[in-house]
């Protein structure tokens, strides 16, 4: 009986975990915890950790790729072996991207089109992560998609993994979305440090009224001129601007409301459960992931610093029409979720002073040059 019985043991997955699949269970813990209770990406982290969860877990008929029987058929994949090619086959970011355009209004970037500076300037910490990430000894497209984490985009940093560092789809994501979510921690001290008092008082110029036609050729001209400078980025820029015209042309509301709710929320499901899927102990507990992480937080603050620098500097250069710094801290891809921090930065100086919608300007501008920069880094390193 006690032979039985330990042969009934030996064959359920208790007889399969390992040391690291437990410590596993731990980083999934944390992750719920940041996502459940601190409410930090929920929408992301929670399915980026039960995926965690399951690739740690003795499965059946979830990852198994198709097998050849014995009888010569061929035995069906898992579930998760269809589903997790929306990642390897570059689907799911480009397709959260049409879900982007249709939520987001240009029209702050249309009225003041100076904050796309501000945009590209928090692209900063991109490329200093990148060099930084050569020197730590990885290759350079593992060193290009680590410092896309500092764009702050999370689609982004996906897409370029999967492209030029598919070994690291799971620490990059999760340090993307993890520090997106931190951006209410992360930047106010970055921007107290680097402005004034007085310059955070700041009242910024009131925005035009943006009309329809402009909005409408806004959408084709970045389309058209993104994808003629960096082809690489072609399916992000053209989903983006697809859900930006369905948005802004008025005519097509059944569409625009799909892309802001069914289609975006699905495909979150399933990239959000596909990354956390890739995190298995043997792949994320490594010196690299811990190396990612540093690097994530590095990129992020040098963005968050290179927007408000130059927003400072914009100011020096044109002191007739100020700029409030502050906003400069929103050209990372973080949106709304970094105008939102500009805009209480400010309000903590001068209850009166509404910065969100001049911080919308940067911020949207920094999804479209996150976008550029992956497009650059898969033209030049992807060859």
């Amino acid at each position: 009986m006690l032979q039985g019985f330990i042969d009934f043991m030996a064959d359920t997955g208790f007889a399969q975990v390992s040391g690291g699949q437990v410590v596993m269970w731990g980083v999934v813990v944390v992750l719920m915890y940041l996502a459940v209770k601190k409410e930090f990406e929920p929408l992301l982290l929670v399915p980026i950790a039960f995926g965690a969860l399951i690739a740690n877990l003795p499965t059946m008929g979830v990852l198994n790729a198709p097998a050849l029987q014995p009888d010569g058929t061929m035995a069906p994949g898992g579930l998760y072996y269809y589903i997790s090619k929306g990642i390897e086959w570059e689907l799911f970011p480009p397709i959260i991207f049409l879900g982007v355009g249709a939520l987001t209004d240009f029209g702050p970037l249309i009225a003041n089109p100076r904050t796309l500076l501000l945009g590209a300037a928090a692209q900063l910490g991109i490329f200093c992560t990148f060099l930084g990430a050569l020197c730590l000894g990885f290759t350079p497209g593992e060193a290009a998609s680590i410092g896309i984490i500092g764009g702050a985009d999370g689609p982004t940093s996906i897409f370029t993994a999967t492209k030029l560092a598919p070994n690291l789809i799971g620490p990059i994501a999760v340090a993307a979305y993890t520090y997106m979510s931190l951006v209410p921690l992360i930047q106010p001290p970055i921007m107290r440090l680097l402005t004034t008092e007085r310059e955070r008082k700041i009242r910024m110029q009131s925005l035009r009224k943006v009309g329809k036609l402009e909005r409408l050729t806004f959408a084709l001209v970045v389309c058209v001129s993104c994808i003629l400078l960096v082809p690489a980025a072609s399916a992000l820029i053209a989903m983006l601007m697809l859900g930006n015209f369905l948005r802004e042309c008025g005519v097509t509301e059944r569409l625009v409301k799909s892309a802001q709710n069914e289609i975006i929320n699905i495909v979150t499901v399933f990239l959000g459960t596909s990354v956390g899927l890739t995190m298995s102990a043997d792949k994320f507990l490594t010196p690299q992931t811990l190396k990612i992480i540093s690097l994530g937080v590095v990129a992020f603050s040098l963005s968050t610093a290179g927007g408000v620098l130059m927003g400072k500097l914009m100011n020096l250069l044109s002191p007739k029409n100020p700029l409030n710094p502050l906003i400069g801290a929103a050209g990372v891809s973080a949106v709304p979720m970094a105008a939102r921090v500009a805009h209480a930065e400010g309000q903590k100086y001068d209850s009166s002073n509404y910065l969100l919608m001049h911080a919308m300007g940067p911020n949207v501008a920094g999804v479209i040059g996150t976008a550029v920069a992956a497009g650059y880094f898969i033209t030049q390193l992807g060859r």
